[in-house]
Order: structure tokens, then sequence, then C-alpha cells
């Protein structure tokens, strides 16, 4: 088993620069979805700590220097960064913990790529180009000079899911701060200390300002909603389920402020006739990588029909030896769901395919080994009809769907037969073929032969309804900044 220190999580919220209790006292118990077990307890916020919040905010936008000083938020920027690699190891206790990580995923997605990922937006707070000079023109015989000027966009409400919590409320935070807006963070229930401990290191080891950054923890999943909907707010940045996307486009029309949406997917794995099943498909297995529970995660495995017998029998011995369980455990890649409900959720959707008439493989239950925890077993499916609930809605459980294809114009065509378009896989013999079969893939990121895109540099989003803009990278940047030309005359 692996060696976590002992969890000593900040359990407050951060409010106006001060670290609180809920306004009316009351906190919700944190579970372990490993073990069931309640392992604390984390400050209930309300309406009343949502507008304190807001308000502070606004304050902090409105009427410090943060949005101008660009050099102080880079440094300020590089205190939190410091402050995260200081209590890396805490960090690293709290996500196994309250998310059910592996521990062995945490040194990628989960903990220390996401803190190094704060050295990017230290970066690109002190050397982003701000203001540039555009060319002159005249107007009326008179020369004009023009500013091209971007400034943080204001307020923004940031909205993050369970999932990854660390990696999504650093995504959120660094651009914004970099940007010069404050930011308003309201964290998944399911796992608040990823944020409250957060708080914690912007209160106690930064020059931040009070009231740029405040984090609001609640039980209280429609909390969020004031984010979207408050005129206050300019702008909302929100990861999560395509339905509640959706959601929050509708609250913030109402003030017409900008949104950002990281949203599902049901990205497709696509191995071309030309590469070999052997080395190829035991690697689809990484669908039930933290319990299925990504939303980039390729769920969809599209193979030769011409192979199809071949790729599911190598498939079933895969997902058959895949080791998951306790978390803490080094060899297990695969750990609980984050509740009973989405435990629920996953067994309701396999049961789904069994009744839409898809072959179970394997898998297909709760495992009967592990007496506690919310754990699904690792689930194959074969003879998917792609239009299928399973082929076509998000399942965010460890459930794989085997499709076969004719030819590449079938495989490109069932890819897109899809409402998301957030990523997706290709493996070839070829390089060049299986670059001109992900041009037509409309997907948001590809990943070709074993390559990966994932780095703070990486623009991530995707088409249809897996979300609007883009995160990190100079993209991810922009989308929390507003553009503003100034033109003056040109004088002797």
């Amino acid at each position: 088993m692996s060696s976590l220190v002992p969890l000593d999580p900040e359990t407050r919220n951060l409010i106006d620069g001060e670290l609180v209790p809920s306004s009316n006292g009351a906190a919700f118990e944190n579970v372990n979805p490993a073990t069931e077990e309640v392992i604390g307890s984390c400050a209930d916020g309300t309406k009343e700590d949502m507008e304190r919040a807001i308000a502070a905010a606004r304050r902090a936008f409105d009427d410090s220097g943060w949005s101008r000083d660009h050099a102080f938020r880079s440094r300020c920027l590089q205190q939190l960064l410091d402050a995260l690699r200081e209590e890396k190891e805490q960090l690293r206790s709290i996500v196994v913990s309250e998310a059910g990580a592996p521990v062995t995923l945490t040194p990628w997605m989960h903990l220390d790529d996401p803190i190094e990922m704060m050295g990017y937006w230290v970066e690109k707070a002190g050397g982003y180009e701000f203001e540039q000079e555009m060319s002159q023109v005249p107007f009326m015989g008179t020369p004009q000079r023009r500013i091209l000027q971007r400034e943080g966009v204001g307020v923004v409400g940031a909205i993050t899911p369970w999932n990854v919590p660390i990696l999504l409320n650093i995504a959120k935070i660094g651009p914004s701060l970099a940007a010069g807006c404050s930011v308003v963070l309201k964290p998944a229930p399911d796992t608040p200390w990823s944020a409250t401990h957060l708080g914690r290191l912007v209160a106690e080891k930064t020059d931040i300002p009070a009231g740029v950054v405040n984090i609001v923890a609640s039980s209280d999943h429609l909390l969020g909603e004031m984010l979207s909907s408050d005129p206050r707010v300019d702008a909302v940045t929100f990861t999560g389920s395509t339905a509640t996307g959706r959601r929050v486009m509708e609250c913030a029309s109402a003030t017409v402020k900008s949104v950002f949406l990281e949203l599902g997917g049901k990205s497709a794995n696509i191995m071309l006739d030309d590469a070999d099943p052997a080395a190829v498909l035991p690697g689809a297995a990484m669908t039930c990588v933290h319990g299925g529970q990504g939303c980039a995660i390729t769920t969809r495995l599209l193979v030769p029909r011409s192979r199809y017998e071949e790729c599911v029998e190598i498939v079933k011995s895969a997902f058959e030896g895949w080791s998951y369980g306790d978390p803490t455990d080094p060899a297990n890649l695969q750990g609980p769901q984050i509740s009973r409900r989405q435990q629920e959720r996953v067994i309701s959707y396999i049961e789904k395919g069994r009744q839409e008439g898809a072959t179970l493989v394997v898998g297909g239950g709760v495992p009967a080994h592990l007496e506690r925890g919310f754990y699904v077993e690792p689930t194959v499916f074969a003879d998917v009809d792609p239009d299928s609930t399973i082929a076509q809605e998000e399942i965010f459980g460890p459930v794989l769907c085997v499709i076969a294809y004719e030819d590449d114009d079938d495989a490109v065509r069932i890819a897109n037969n899809s409402i998301y378009g957030l990523s997706g896989s290709i493996t070839s013999a070829s390089d060049e073929r299986a670059l001109a079969v992900a041009r037509r893939v409309r997907t948001g990121t590809m990943a070709l032969n074993g390559a990966q895109w994932f780095h703070p540099d990486t623009p991530f989003g995707g088409y249809k309804q897996s979300g609007l803009g883009r995160e990190n990278g100079v993209a991810g940047l922009e989308e929390y900044l507003e553009t503003k030309v100034i033109a003056l005359p040109v004088r002797d």
C-alpha cells in the first residue's frame, strides 16, 4: 500500500480574504467512496455566504489594482505555486480520500501535473501581451493611433465537478487570476476539501488581495446557479454534464454573460484495419481508469468487422486481467465510483445495454469481492448498435462498447454519430493514414498511435454539445479576457 500523510484538510470556506464557517454554522459530511466512511466535514455554504463572496469579488475587481498590475499577479501566482508544492502530500491524501483517485494516478492528472500547470499561469500573468500597438490608419486626413488592449472580463463564477477536482480547480483559478479577474469557486460537494484546502493556501501563503479568490463549498448543488444568474458576475465557467451545462447557459442568458462550458463526451477509439490488435487492444482497458470517470475517456471502441471476434476476445482478456479496488494500492488504476448514486447510475446503464440487445462480454455488476465502497466491475459490451443508449449517452463508468465498422469512411461516420465531440484516439500502422482519418472526426482533441495531447499549453474543449470555448493554453487565457480598442490622433 502507498504511504499517505494523515489528513489535515481546511474545512472552512474562503470569503473576502477570511477562512470562515458557514453563516449558519452548518457543516456537511465528506465520505470516502472507497470505504463508505465519513472522513470529516466541511462548511456548508449558504445563499448568504455566496452573496458575500460575489460582493467581495466584485469589490476586489472594481476597486483594487489587481486587474492592472500584471507583475504583481505573476508574483502572487508564484507564491501560490510554491504553496501548492509545499502542500502536495496533504493534497495527495485529500484527493485519494475524497475522490477515490488511485494513488498511482496522482502524479499525472490528479495532482502533480496540475500543480505544475500553475507555473504556466505564472508565466502568462507576467508575459502575455495585454496591450499591442496596431497599425496607424488615416481618418479624415489625420493619422490615427490604435491600441489593442486585453483586460480581465471581471468577476468569474467557476463551478467544478468531482472527478479530477484539483486539476479542474487549478485550471479555472489559474487563468482567471492570470487574466486579472476575481473569482468565486463553487466546488462539487463530493470533493469539497480539494477546493477549501486551496483556499487556505491563498489566504495564508500568498499576497492575493482579499476578495480576489473566494471559495464556497456547499451541499446545495443549486447554489452555483447564483453565479450563473447574478448580474455582478461577468463570466461563468462550468465543467460537468451536458444537461447541467444547458441549465448554466439558461441562467446566464438573462444577463448575457460570457459562458465557458467543458461538458460530456462519448469519445471513439478507432483501431484501423492495418493495426495489430494484439499490440493495440489491451490498452482499451484504460477505459476503466479512475472508474471511467473522465469526460475525455474513449468509451466506444471501433474495430474492423473483418476481425471483430478476434478483437472482442483480446479486449475480454484485457478486462478480465484488469486490477481494480483500493485506490491506495499502487497496483490499481481503477478505484470506486464517487458515490452510491453514481454507482447505481452506471449499473442502470449496464442493464439498459442488456435490454437493448448488446452482448455482455465481461463484468456488468457490483464486484462481490469488494464488500465496501462504490465499485463497479470493468464491463465490456459487444454487438453494440451505434444508435443504442449505451453507445450514445455518457455513462461515466468503467463500461466499454465495442462497435464494428466496414471501412475508414464507416468508422468516421460512427465516430461522428454523437451529440458529443470532445476527444478520441486512432491507431494505425501508418501515421499518415491515422492523421487523415483524425482530420475528419469532429472532436476537440485526438491522440494518434499512443501520442498524448495533454499539456498546460494545449487548448482543451469540444465540438457540438461537448461544450463552448477552450481550457488551458493561450486560448484558455483569452476566455477570461475582454478586447478593447482605443483610438487617438497621432500628434507631432
